[in-house]
């Protein structure tokens, strides 16, 4: 085909993939050929810390996958490197755009973006269609009878669960309009070198999820176990389908599903109060005086608190980009109540380290924790991260892994008691909550 010939463009993001793509199914449904389009957004990847960051690694190797599946039905992806506005202007010069399809995304960054996106292509009497496909329900879909969001988790879910059914969850049979693609010869696609990056030496989780649901319930709150399905990478970046994620969690596993729902709940929340990126939720708790210790923040991301199911949390993490999920919760909690370090300082930091990061879910969690979201822990329950580490590694198997040195003289004494932590946390939280 010539680049003077009518074309669809679909704009791949967090849906890296051709199977039950919402967006793909809707544009190679339209008139014309579709061409598929990922940019690798400088905007993003400028603000990254590191140079070898997993995530980029683990998305040009999405992005590669992609392309070889579309090679086999004569078609190609087009990746770019730049900012999306100004790539889009470069596709117009390039093809007969006729019409543009995308996926929504919730975060505010994208919205934005998107919305700047719009705007070119509607001066240009260019359609930009978006559709849903990273949850089973957005925005509008489960709220409150007065069509306000749900910020409690229980009636929330209660919601989504009394809506579901096999409308929302059947796949989208992109297989069978595949050659209504454009077909085009190989196009070239750039290196990570060239976009300033190295190639991580990460390992990245496979898709497989099955054989850990089953056991799910049981098992997911002790992290020397293999208990949880280590999805959230592939759920992030859209390599695999949440709907047929959601169709197997409701035939087997309702533990397994409820965290499907509290990313959705989180990601809604999200969507409609953006502000939490940077603001409590609760404003009384952004007067909170938090102890800004370079210091302890410092030991605490290194994995060097005294305290080892806390230390075991940050080096898992550090090492592999991952952190069991209980863990998750005891380590934040620890950050901002036993040493009062703002919850924006934890983000932050997980924001840079985990594969799995979703700022909706990352932000949500540490204003959890932290007390000052929507459906939070209240700020006087403080977990006890020495009971957590008898009642979940009772026999350090997860500690023993990561913080080989702990029983040893090599390991630092706890940072602060927790009493003496737990009591300052109470006695500062109430001094701004009560206010």
């Amino acid at each position: 085909m010539s680049k003077k010939d009518p074309v669809s463009i679909f704009w791949l993001r967090r849906d890296l993939r051709l199977h039950d793509n919402a967006g793909l199914y809707r544009a190679l449904k339209g008139p014309d050929p579709v061409l598929c389009l990922f940019i690798f957004d400088s905007d993003i990847l400028d603000k990254l810390e590191d140079k070898d960051d997993a995530r980029v690694t683990f998305i040009y190797n999405a992005v590669t996958d992609v392309d070889r599946e579309l090679q086999k039905h004569k078609s190609s992806l087009l990746v770019k490197y730049g900012k999306p506005l100004e790539v889009w202007e470069e596709i117009l010069k390039e093809y007969d755009v006729k019409a543009a399809f995308t996926n929504r995304d919730y975060e505010p960054y994208a919205k934005e973006r998107d919305h700047a996106v719009y705007d070119l292509l509607n001066e240009k009497d260019i359609p930009f269609k978006g559709y849903k496909d990273q949850v089973i329900f957005e925005r509008q879909e489960v709220v409150k009878d007065d069509k306000t969001p749900y910020t409690v988790y229980t009636p929330y879910k209660k919601r989504w669960m009394n809506t579901v059914n096999d409308f929302y969850l059947r796949s989208y049979p992109t297989e069978k309009y595949l050659e209504n693609l454009y077909h085009i010869d190989k196009l070239k696609k750039g290196t990570l070198k060239e976009m300033g990056f190295e190639e991580s030496s990460a390992k990245f989780p496979d898709q497989e999820y099955k054989s850990v649901i089953d056991h799910y319930a049981k098992d997911r709150d002790f992290p020397a176990r293999k208990g949880t399905s280590h999805i959230g990478l592939h759920l992030r970046f859209g390599t695999v389908s949440i709907r047929d994620l959601a169709r197997e969690a409701i035939k087997h596993e309702h533990t397994w599903l409820s965290e499907l729902i509290w990313r959705e709940f989180y990601m809604m929340n999200f969507d409609f109060f953006p502000d939490t990126q940077n603001k409590a939720y609760r404003p009384a708790y952004d007067r909170i005086k938090w102890r800004h210790s370079e210091k302890d923040f410092k030991a605490w991301c290194e994995g060097r608190t005294g305290y080892p199911l806390v230390d075991a949390g940050m080096r898992e993490m550090n090492a592999t980009g991952y952190m069991h999920n209980r863990v998750r919760m005891v380590t934040g909690c620890f950050l901002v109540k036993h040493l009062l370090i703002d919850w924006r300082w934890g983000e932050h930091y997980f924001a840079r380290k985990l594969l799995d990061y979703e700022a909706s879910t990352n932000v949500g969690s540490w204003q959890w924790v932290a007390g000052s979201g929507t459906d939070v822990m209240p700020y006087f329950r403080i977990f006890n991260p020495e009971a957590q580490l008898q009642k979940f590694d009772p026999k350090l198997e997860y500690v023993k892994k990561w913080v080989p040195e702990y029983g040893t003289d090599q390991y630092p004494e706890p940072i602060i008691g927790n009493k003496e932590g737990k009591e300052r946390a109470l006695k500062v939280y109430k001094d701004a909550v009560a206010k």
